[in-house]
């Protein structure tokens, strides 16, 4: 599970000739074997944080290694989207279907290559293997803001020196099922992302106004109470205020299965 901190990535590229430039050295992408596996890995850049439990099962240092992973789950990772319901698509086998792939790809220095270069070569190897055509789209979407509470925010500064955040045995929230998140030097930017993947609420804005790093466990169960709202405000003096939420869709308009390498 990836560092709190460095949970959203941001690829920025300066021009579209420097976008252009950026390539695997070597690059493979192969069909995966079907079954129940889920998808699995990333990029590895040379500042990429990892926490501890994570250093070992973390791809070589300028590769990145994704596993059983439809085209809708690479195209997620490799344009840093919060969500995949920001993916829209045509052909089930893009975003819902059996098909899913194996990339393994090398930058040529891994030394000097970062995670957002390393993203945005796996973009421009998925337009080329994919032949995959998409546009972004604009759009405002019922969502929430995380606001401070009006007796204000029960969080204290982190003492710890690694960032992590976690589930805990029972897993990425379900419907149904108590919840306690734990997380160490997390930002409250972090925090809404998390909020818009795992709350039902929509998308989120911080409006918190509030940059620091924090260590906090938030417990909710929407059963039987309290619910992640009430728990908000209650454990960490947050609230998640109703707002329209501008975001950007990713459309994609075609899209081919990869050829053999």
């Amino acid at each position: 599970m990836r560092a709190c901190i460095a949970l959203g990535v941001l690829v920025l590229v300066s021009a579209p000739s420097l976008r252009a430039q950026l390539a695997f050295e070597v690059a493979s992408v192969k069909r995966a074997d079907e079954g129940p596996n889920g998808v699995n890995g990333g990029c590895h850049g040379i500042d990429t944080v990892y926490t501890a439990g994570e250093k070992d099962g973390a791809p070589p240092l300028g590769r990145c290694v994704i596993t059983n992973a439809r085209l809708a789950h690479l195209v997620r990772i490799a344009w840093g989207l919060d969500t995949m319901q920001l993916i829209q698509s045509g052909p089930d086998w893009i975003q819902r279907g059996a098909e899913r792939f194996n990339v393994v790809a090398k930058a040529e220095d891994p030394s000097k290559t970062t995670e957002g270069q390393l993203l945005v070569m796996l973009q421009n190897l998925l337009i080329e293997r994919f032949q995959m055509k998409f546009h972004r789209e604009p759009v405002e979407a019922n969502g929430f803001a995380l606001t401070v509470d009006k007796k204000g925010a029960r969080l204290e500064p982190s003492k710890s020196q690694d960032s992590d955040w976690t589930f805990g045995k029972q897993g990425k929230p379900q419907p149904g099922v108590p919840v306690s998140f734990k997380a160490t030097r997390c930002t409250m930017a972090t925090l809404v992302q998390l909020l818009s993947t795992f709350g039902q609420k929509g998308p989120g804005v911080d409006k918190t106004g509030l940059d620091g790093v924090y260590d906090f466990t938030l417990s909710w169960d929407d059963d039987a109470g309290p619910t992640l709202p009430v728990a908000l405000r209650e454990q960490l003096g947050l609230r998640m205020e109703p707002q329209k939420v501008q975001i950007s869709n990713f459309i994609i308009d075609s899209a081919e299965r990869p050829s053999a390498n």
